[in-house]
Order: structure tokens, then C-alpha cells, then sequence
């Protein structure tokens, strides 16, 4: 692999030496005089190892999304909680006007207690007719006329038993009640709305406490995973970077893979699961999810900004021993947070160019500096 690298530095060190400005800092002084030394920052070097792996973008949703509908019609009157505030289970969210529901209850529990009292005046009517029958002061078939009026009617009172039931319930339902603790969304319909059987939705409800991330991964992508698919022994874990390039602080699993390869994208639709107790994660969020897989050894970690692009490839500077700017072509691999791991072209000791890249021309003079301690000025 290094020697594939003599001939691109070559031609990169061609063509920076001709796009370079002499009155540029770290050209020659005119006159004649000695050039400039450019002061620069420089990191060093040396091989470590990192987990190996693929990334893809991804997309955050709770792990649960419940949505809150009204069970019966009617006028929406009041919301009762703070929109996007966290809800408690059963804590109650709109109040549906209960007048008519109220009247149906007691329409329902006057005809129920019309028909106990019918049901009661039947059974001792049949009751008395029996014991006429038994003396045979009637005929059997009187008695069991009463009796069939009997069971019509104790039906009857269950059916009027079912229907206040039933209106009880819908009076309950008037007042819309969180199914599950979550956090709240906006309320679909405002006061004053008539709500109806098809055109319920209220509101919805997220538990971002586990949150899920689904993302894909082309075949091209799975190639690189250990064994050249996904396995469960293939995969140790599932990392997280945030849109600001910081890494999550939990690491996450894998619980749900497609069976099969989507025929239309060609790629293997994933489901991610992480723990999310502080609420970091919010649904909708575009993040990066990063499989990892076995090690990789004997790599470097540059900060990404040092690595630089041309016609030839990917190249950084190095402040060499004689004092001067040096590029260095590099084969690089996946980012590993807000590094690039290079695979190739440094060796361990190495002094990465990290700023002022923009003035920089190979062979031009250097004084190199670490980087500042933090908080200092």
C-alpha cells in the first residue's frame, strides 16, 4: 500500500508547487532573502485502534407514539394540559361537552327502572299462576304464558341494564384521558370544534425512553460488516453521532433487521434502540448510526480539517525534521467521531499540519507548535 503512494505525491507535490505564490508566508523574501517561517500547529501522530464498522444516516422516533382519539362526537369545550409538556398516565387531556351524554344516562336509567319494576309485577303474576296450576285451579298452559312473559321481560331488563351501561360509559368517554404517560403533542382541534366519529385524532403521545433510530445500509455497506452481512455475533453495539459531531453517550443495539433486501433501493432496512432517560433524543432528529464491528489496528486518528483534497487523492501536511511542510498522501477509512482513520501513509511520530493549511506549500519552512492546552489563551 505505500508504495501505490509514491507516484500520487509526486503529482501532488507538482502541482502545489505551481499554484504557489512567492510573496505567499512561506515564500521566498523578495530580494532573495530567506523565507518566512509560517507558524503552524501540529498534532503528533501515533498508531492506535478503533472499532471497525459502517455508518449510515438515520432517523430518531419514539419508541412508543400513541395517538389520543375521542371515543364519541361531540363539542370539543376545554384542553386541559400544556402542549409538549410531559403527561401522566390516565391524566385527563379535553373535555367533550357531557350534556347530551347526560341525558342519555338518565333517559337510559328511567327505562331501566321501568322495566325492574314491570319485570317485578311479571314474576309475581307468574309466581301466583303457578301455584294455581299446582292446585289445578288453572290450566298448565296459563301458568306457562306467564312464565315466557317472565323471561321477556327479565330480558328486557337486561337490555335496558346494557344500554345504561352503555351510556354511563360514553359519559366517561367525554372526558379523554392520557392511555400512557409521555410527552404531549399539539392539540389537533381547538375549543369550540365538533368532533366526530371519523375525525377524532386529538392529540399524540411519545415515550422517548427507549428511543428508536431506523436507518439502511446498502449491500456495498454490509459488505464491510464482519462475514460480509449482519449477525448478531457480527455486531457488538450501535453508536450514535449528533448532528454537532459529538458522540451519544449510550450505546445502543440492534432490534429489528428486515428479512430481505429491499428490490427497490437495495438496501437492508435496520432498527436501532437506545436508552434515553435525560430526553437528549428527540423524535424526528437526523443522526448517524455507526455499527460496530471487529478492530481495527495500526491506524491513525487526524482531525478531519488537516485532511485535504486534490486531483491525486487525500493528503495532510507534516512539519518534517528540517524544519519544512510536507504532503503526505494518505488512504483513509471511516470518520471515528471528529477524526478521519487513516489506514495508510503516516508513520508512528508523525507531525500533522492541523491549521493555516491554506498558505501552506510542500517544502515550504514551518515552526511547529502543539496545540494549546484548553482554556488557554
Amino acid at each position: 500500500m505505500r508504495a501505490s503512494l509514491t507516484v500520487p505525491i509526486v503529482a501532488l507535490t507538482s502541482l502545489l508547487c505551481a499554484c504557489s505564490a512567492p510573496d505567499k508566508p512561506g515564500g521566498a523574501m523578495p530580494g532573495g532573502g530567506k523565507p518566512t517561517a509560517l507558524a503552524v500547529t501540529v498534532v503528533e501522530v501515533h498508531p492506535t485502534q478503533v472499532a471497525a464498522g459502517v455508518e449510515a444516516v438515520g432517523q430518531t422516533e419514539g419508541a412508543r407514539e400513541i395517538e389520543v382519539r375521542a371515543q364519541v362526537g361531540g363539542i370539543l369545550q376545554k384542553r386541559l394540559y400544556l402542549e409538549g409538556q410531559p403527561v401522566k398516565a390516565g391524566q385527563a387531556l379535553f373535555q367533550i361537552d357531557r350534556a347530551p351524554f347526560e341525558i342519555a344516562l338518565a333517559q337510559a336509567r328511567g327505562q331501566l327502572a321501568e322495566q325492574q319494576a314491570k319485570t317485578e309485577q311479571t314474576a309475581r303474576e307468574a309466581q301466583r299462576l303457578k301455584g294455581l296450576a299446582e292446585t289445578r285451579a288453572i290450566s298448565q298452559r296459563e301458568a306457562d304464558d306467564a312464565a315466557s312473559a317472565l323471561a321477556q321481560a327479565q330480558a328486557a331488563l337486561q337490555t335496558a341494564q346494557a344500554k345504561v351501561r352503555e351510556a354511563a360509559l360514553n359519559l366517561s368517554y367525554t372526558t379523554v384521558a392520557a392511555p400512557v404517560a409521555g410527552i404531549s403533542g399539539r392539540a389537533v382541534h381547538s375549543e369550540g370544534t365538533l368532533v366526530g366519529t371519523s375525525d377524532n385524532l386529538l392529540t399524540t403521545l411519545i415515550q422517548p425512553n427507549p428511543i428508536w433510530v431506523r436507518f439502511s445500509l446498502s449491500e456495498t455497506e454490509l459488505a464491510h460488516l464482519p462475514e460480509g452481512r449482519l449477525t448478531p455475533a457480527g455486531v457488538r453495539g450501535v453508536e450514535l453521532l449528533l448532528p454537532d459531531g459529538t458522540r451519544y453517550p449510550e450505546q445502543g443495539r440492534i432490534n429489528f433487521a428486515a428479512a430481505q433486501i429491499d428490490p427497490k433501493l437495495g438496501t437492508l432496512q435496520l432498527r436501532a434502540e437506545f436508552a434515553n432517560p435525560a430526553a437528549k433524543l428527540l423524535p424526528g432528529q437526523f443522526v448517524r448510526a455507526r455499527l460496530l464491528g471487529g478492530e481495527r489496528h495500526n491506524v491513525f486518528l487526524v482531525p478531519q480539517g488537516a485532511v485535504q483534497q486534490s486531483e491525486q487523492g487525500r493528503f495532510v501536511f507534516v512539519a518534517a525534521a528540517d524544519g519544512t511542510a510536507q504532503a503526505r498522501p494518505v488512504a483513509t477509512g471511516d470518520w471515528h467521531g471528529q477524526d478521519w482513520v487513516i489506514l495508510d501513509g503516516l508513520k508512528d511520530g508523525d507531525q500533522v499540519i492541523v491549521d493555516n493549511l491554506l498558505k501552506l506549500r510542500p517544502g515550504a519552512p514551518v515552526t511547529a507548535h502543539p496545540p494549546a492546552a484548553p482554556g488557554g489563551k
